[in-house]
C-alpha cells in the first residue's frame, strides 16, 4: 500500500474516532439540556478535519444517525432506574402482549408503588429509585427479551412477564422481604393482573386491573385489621 494511502486511512480513522466522540458528547449535552455546549459541539462536529468531502458527508450521516438512535432510546428509558419510562413500557409491553396473544401464552403484569408516597411526588431519593430498579432486574432476569420493566412515574414501577413465578402478591412480597436486608427497600403496595390470550386486553387495561387489585386488597386488609372484626371472624390479613 502506498504511503499516501496509509496516511489517508490513518487520517480518516482518526477523524471517525473524533466524530464519534463528539457524537457521544453531543448526546450527553442534549440529554442535559446544555444549549451552549450543544452549539459548541455542533460547530466542532462540522469542522472535523482530515477527510474528503465524500468522507465527511458519510461520517456526518453515520454519526448523526447514531445520535438520533441514542436519543430515541433515551426517550423511552428512565435514566435513573435504568428501566423503561412509561412511554417505553407501553410500547414494548404492547409488542410483548401481541406475541403472547399470537402464541397463546399467558402474561402477568405486576404493579408496585412506594407506600405512603403520592405518584406525583416531587422528589424521591435517587438511591431508592436505583435500588428498586436493581430489585426488579434481579427478580426478572429475562428483562429485555421475555419481560418488560418500567418506572411509570416518580413512585410507580411495573413488570410485564410471561413467567408466573412472581405472578402473585404473596410471591412478590416474599421477594421484597428477602431483598430488604440487602437493598433496604421501602414498604411497597402491590397489584397483579393476568393476561389471557383468549381475552386480549391492552397494557393500559392491565395496569388499571392491577391498580384495582391493589386497592381491593388494601380494603380487605383494612377491614381484617380492625380488632373487633378480626376477633369475631378469626381472619388474619394475607401477605
Amino acid at each position: 500500500m502506498a504511503l499516501s494511502a496509509v496516511a489517508s486511512t490513518g487520517s480518516e480513522s482518526a477523524a471517525i474516532v473524533r466524530g464519534l466522540d463528539l457524537a457521544s458528547q453531543l448526546r450527553a449535552a442534549v440529554l442535559a439540556g446544555d444549549d451552549a455546549r450543544i452549539a459548541r459541539l455542533l460547530a466542532d462536529f462540522i469542522r472535523v478535519k482530515g477527510l474528503t468531502k465524500g468522507q465527511r458527508v458519510r461520517l456526518q450521516l453515520r454519526t448523526l444517525s447514531a445520535v438520533v438512535e441514542s436519543l430515541r432510546a433515551a426517550a423511552l428509558n428512565d435514566e435513573l432506574s435504568g428501566l423503561c419510562n412509561r412511554r417505553g413500557f407501553m410500547q414494548t409491553g404492547t409488542r410483548l402482549l401481541d406475541l403472547a396473544a399470537r402464541d397463546g401464552q399467558r402474561a402477568y403484569l405486576t404493579y408496585l408503588a412506594i407506600d405512603g408516597a403520592h405518584p406525583d411526588a416531587l422528589h424521591i431519593d435517587d438511591v431508592l429509585v436505583r435500588q428498586l430498579g436493581n430489585f426488579l432486574r434481579d427478580l426478572f432476569p429475562s428483562y429485555g427479551v421475555y419481560e418488560v420493566l418500567g418506572r411509570l412515574s416518580m413512585t410507580e414501577f411495573a413488570a410485564l412477564t410471561l413467567d408466573p413465578t412472581y405472578a402473585t402478591r404473596q410471591a412478590l412480597a416474599r421477594a421484597a422481604d428477602g431483598a430488604d436486608a440487602r437493598l433496604n427497600l421501602p414498604p411497597l403496595r402491590i397489584g397483579v393482573a393476568p393476561f389471557h390470550p383468549a381475552r386480549a386486553v391492552t397494557v393500559d387495561e392491565l395496569l388499571q386491573n392491577a391498580l384495582q387489585d391493589m386497592v381491593a386488597h388494601e380494603r380487605i386488609s383494612q377491614i381484617a385489621s380492625r380488632p373487633r372484626f378480626a376477633a369475631q371472624s378469626g381472619l388474619t390479613c394475607p401477605a
